[in-house]
């Protein structure tokens, strides 16, 4: 039985939680903090923090806020936004962080990557693949919250991030994000033939069907935020988590 990561992804926007739907229509969900208590409580395996703000408007990460945030959490945290210098990363790192998720910075600076991982390690260096359907045919890779078309496609990009240095590939799909649709399989599948790191993926899940599924078209842990954020059907707001014992008998026992 292997033990398979369930991350909650927490978007922080004007210092506060947030939870989109397909990367727009914020809904408010609380105060950072209280909602790292709540998951502390629920043994969850790590959490990963994006600040959705930070890089749209050219912005340092808030290192006293993001360790704030981190210093009561129990579990690794994973941070992105705004990142672009190696004394940025050696903030966050300092105050607590085990991760960053680099997204704009890794397709204008891929060197920063690089460099990243030979001084901390590629385990410690993620990189966010935002993707979504083209108007016309096919998908590509988006920056800026899915308004910059990157012109990769999706395996190319996740590939060369790969060889750049990244440890870990984020993936997500914007056209599902917040619709409780389920995950992108055939994209999971198709970017996780392509390299040999983990890859997360994130992006629709409803339940943990949808995270055995991903599992068996390839990704190595699954992400979700409304699904740990808001009690169906009517998206009240309500901190969840699967218990350790449907964790084990859903989603580790998986071959």
């Amino acid at each position: 039985m292997r033990r398979i990561r369930v991350i909650p992804a927490l978007l922080l926007h004007k210092g506060g939680l947030i939870k989109s739907v397909k990367f727009k229509d914020y809904k408010y969900i609380g105060d950072p903090i209280n909602a790292v208590k709540i998951f502390n409580e629920k043994e969850v395996d790590e959490i990963a923090l994006i600040d959705i703000d930070a890089s749209r408007e050219n912005r340092d990460p808030d290192i006293k806020k993001i360790a704030e945030i981190a210093s009561e959490a129990f579990m690794p945290m994973a941070y992105g936004g705004g990142i672009t210098t190696i004394e940025q990363i050696k903030g966050l790192f300092y105050n607590g962080i085990e991760k960053v998720i680099l997204n704009k910075a890794a397709v204008q600076n891929p060197a920063l990557i690089t460099e990243a991982a030979r001084l901390f390690g590629s385990q410690s260096v993620m990189v966010s693949i935002d993707v979504k359907k083209h108007f016309f045919k096919g998908a590509g890779v988006y920056t800026n919250n899915g308004k910059a078309n990157t012109g990769f496609a999706p395996a190319q990009f996740a590939k060369k991030m790969e060889d750049t240095g990244a440890g870990e590939i984020l993936l997500n799909n914007i056209d599902r994000d917040g619709t409780y649709m389920g995950y992108d399989t055939g994209l999971i599948k198709l970017v996780a033939e392509a390299v040999n790191i983990p890859v997360i993926a994130i992006g629709g899940a409803s339940g943990m069907e949808d995270f055995s599924l991903a599992i068996q078209h390839g990704a190595s842990a699954v992400a979700a935020g409304s699904m740990f954020v808001f009690q169906r059907p009517h998206n009240a707001v309500l901190i969840s988590y699967p218990t350790q014992r449907e964790l084990k008998d859903k989603l580790y026992a998986l071959r």
